[in-house]
């Protein structure tokens, strides 16, 4: 099954604009996103080494998602996850995502 002309453009004007914005001199740039990443994998790790299974997780769900190997986790994220000790991280987290200079960077949402 083809699209008509029509239905093409519509499919395909949303990536095009999308490359016009983030197309500037040459270098690709990353819009900022806010994740919802969720740590329920987490819980079938032993108690003991949920929380720094947690951030690992955090760090493989941005490289997945973001296809930067080069990711900084913010401070804010690491004291949230182990906030409650390293037995009891959250279910899930929110995570704002921007690209810095080449470097990815990940800092926790302030909620409202």
């Amino acid at each position: 099954m083809g699209y008509s002309q029509d239905e093409s453009r519509y499919h395909n004007s949303s990536k095009e604009a999308t490359l016009e914005k983030k197309q500037s001199q040459g270098v690709i740039i990353m819009e900022e996103r806010i994740y919802t990443i969720p740590l329920r994998d987490v819980k079938r790790v032993p108690r003991w080494k949920r929380a720094k299974k947690a951030v690992s997780s955090i760090k493989e769900y941005l490289i997945r998602h973001t296809k930067s190997e080069n990711i900084l986790l913010d401070k804010s994220i690491n004291e949230k996850v182990w906030e409650r000790g390293a037995e009891k991280p959250p279910s899930k987290i929110r995570v704002r995502v921007f690209d810095e200079e080449g470097v990815t960077r990940a800092e926790l949402v302030k909620e409202a």
